[in-house]
């Protein structure tokens, strides 16, 4: 099981796609959206935030995956929320985007939310975290904290457009981010060819 939180930045989309992906693949997944997050789905995607289950309201209209079944999604004050405690043994967390309010609290342990609580939980029992801070530019305060959590163990993967792989669309590059995390959570996905397969400089 992967858990993944998609937190007030711009880019809920990557944090949206890789939800679908994993569903595709037959994982998993406990999600968690925090409430400015759904602020930014609203203007970035035009999709309000309604019903019991919102997340699965949103993947569902998407068409992109049909396993909705495996997605379970939590509020982000919940900590009755298995993702709360050590116990739930979740493989890998991911926040996907994460904000620079997010970023902190992860980094100084300030677990005031669902989001910062399963973060400290993957931390304290050696799991997987994969942040995905989203902006720019960086202050020396948004560097030591990513700095920090480095040391603690997490894997920062900055958003980083990739110009080898020839993108041609806006989906072409949250693609090309997915992959790389599903990469990084050692699943495999055809999102976009690897370096020397198909976009090798001739020789």
């Amino acid at each position: 099981m992967i858990a993944i939180a998609i937190t007030g930045a711009s880019g809920p989309i990557l944090g949206i796609r890789l939800i679908e992906e994993l569903l595709s693949g037959g994982e998993e997944v406990y999600a968690v959206v925090s409430n400015a997050a759904w602020q930014i789905i609203d203007h970035e995607l035009s999709y309000k935030k309604n019903g019991p289950s919102p997340l699965t309201g949103l993947i569902a209209s998407r068409g992109k995956t049909a396993k909705i079944n495996l997605l379970k999604e939590y509020d982000d004050k919940d900590f009755f929320s298995p993702l709360a405690s050590g116990s739930t043994l979740f493989e890998a967390m991911v926040v996907i985007p994460c904000s620079m309010k997010t970023l902190s609290g992860i980094a100084h342990g300030y677990a005031d939310s669902l989001i910062t609580r399963a973060c400290d939980v993957a931390i304290k029992e050696k799991r997987k975290l994969v942040v995905v801070p989203r902006e720019t530019p960086l202050s020396i305060i948004h560097i030591e904290n990513m700095h920090k959590l480095a040391l603690a163990g997490a894997i920062i993967l900055p958003p980083v457009i990739s110009f080898y792989t020839l993108p041609k669309s806006t989906d072409d590059m949250v693609d090309f981010i997915t992959g790389k995390v599903l990469n990084l959570l050692g699943k495999k996905n055809t999102l976009f060819e690897s370096w020397g397969n198909s976009h090798c400089p001739a020789k």
